[in-house]
């Protein structure tokens, strides 16, 4: 009897212990996967970008990826500090902003690092892209000439260049030299005509100011309707912002004006990006590459052109029909590589010429 209860008592611990092990396994194993999923389930978006659109695209790639986009959110000079302030402990794997003059002064300050994509390369052309591969441009907007249709005749304009004359003495609004949109067109001219013709452009247009340098883009389209000048220097998008915006004064000032793409003769019309680089540090960097791929993938980049009124980098798209309203336009022939070269020599020749 004694023998049985033992052999009872043996079997039943034996029993206790076979599933002991059994459980311990798998939550060991269990462990390591959530630790790795983790790790490879996330990036960290440092953008100077503030549309709605942006955000909407960002909730469609996590949908889509499971790869979730934490996003800091800043102006791009104090994202650009603080990435430079973190150094290796930045948490940053992707730097995204307007203008590639910006986007050289990253990759100046060596703070991104080079991708290469088939993907990237399939879907932005080579001049939109950094020519060592550290950004790659996500959508494109063009420097255009704005007027007032009641006091100027779309014949009267031709080139950026013919802004200088007398004619137009006291009637061009545009805003400062600090901004990088201008430092970037005045680069493209002197990729495009040397730095003695740039400096002979900015000094002649500095003669011929409304007023002296203020505000920002939409700034000067409203200053053309309070009739301090006829014609401004403007980006696209922001045109169409204006007349597509709930404020009823904006739709107002822009429905009284005209654009109009200069150098279509000679040089071609001025045009930029917003765009990326995958910072240097990226403890992501796969995802990184991962959330540019689909930024620039023709179902986001009809996004973009819908809602904030930007042409698609990816040449398989088409515009939306208001750009598609403004005219088919010829543009510089160059690589947006050079804006962060000459920038340098831009601010040079602004401080110059006195354009404040």
């Amino acid at each position: 009897m004694k023998k049985a209860l033992y052999l009872v008592l043996a079997f039943a611990l034996l029993v206790l212990t076979a599933c002991g092990n059994d459980t311990k396994s798998p939550a060991k194993k269990e462990t390591t996967e959530t630790t790795e999923t983790n790790e490879s389930k996330e990036v960290n978006l440092y953008t100077a970008r503030h549309y709605d659109v942006d955000d909407e695209l960002y909730a469609k790639f996590e949908e889509e990826t499971g790869i979730k986009v934490n996003v800091i959110k800043g102006e791009a000079d104090e994202l650009l500090e603080r990435i430079k302030r973190e150094g290796d402990a930045t948490e940053a794997d992707l730097f995204l902003t307007a203008d590639a003059g910006r986007l050289y002064r990253a990759k100046d300050e060596g703070l991104l690092q080079a991708v290469k994509s088939d993907t990237l390369d399939e879907q932005i052309p080579a001049n939109f892209q950094d020519k060592d591969q550290m950004w790659y441009g996500l959508t494109k907007r063009a420097r255009v000439i704005i007027y007032n249709k009641e006091k100027v005749k779309p014949e009267e304009l031709s080139t950026y260049e013919a802004l200088t004359e007398d004619q137009w003495k006291g009637r061009v609004l545009i805003r400062g030299s600090e901004n990088v949109y201008n430092q970037s067109l005045l680069a493209s001219f002197i990729e495009i005509n040397g730095e003695d013709k740039a400096k002979e452009w900015a000094a002649g247009l500095v003669s011929n100011f409304a007023r002296d340098p203020e505000g920002g883009d939409r700034d000067q389209a409203k200053a053309i309707a309070a009739g301090v000048g006829d014609v401004a220097i403007m980006n696209t998008y922001y045109f169409g912002q204006m007349l597509n915006s709930e404020d009823a004064e904006e739709v107002k000032v822009a429905e009284g004006l005209g654009i109009f793409f200069p150098n279509q003769d000679t040089t071609g019309t001025h045009v930029n990006v917003s765009g990326a680089g995958v910072v240097k540090t990226s403890k992501n960097k796969d995802n990184a590459v991962k959330l540019l791929e689909f930024l620039s993938a023709p179902e986001a980049q009809g996004t973009f052109a819908e809602a904030n009124y930007e042409y698609p980098v990816n040449e398989s798209v088409e515009a939306t029909e208001l750009l598609k309203s403004w005219g088919e336009f010829k543009e510089q022939d160059i690589s947006l590589s050079v804006l962060g070269d000459n920038n340098a020599k831009s601010i040079l020749i602004f401080n110059e010429v006195g354009w404040k």
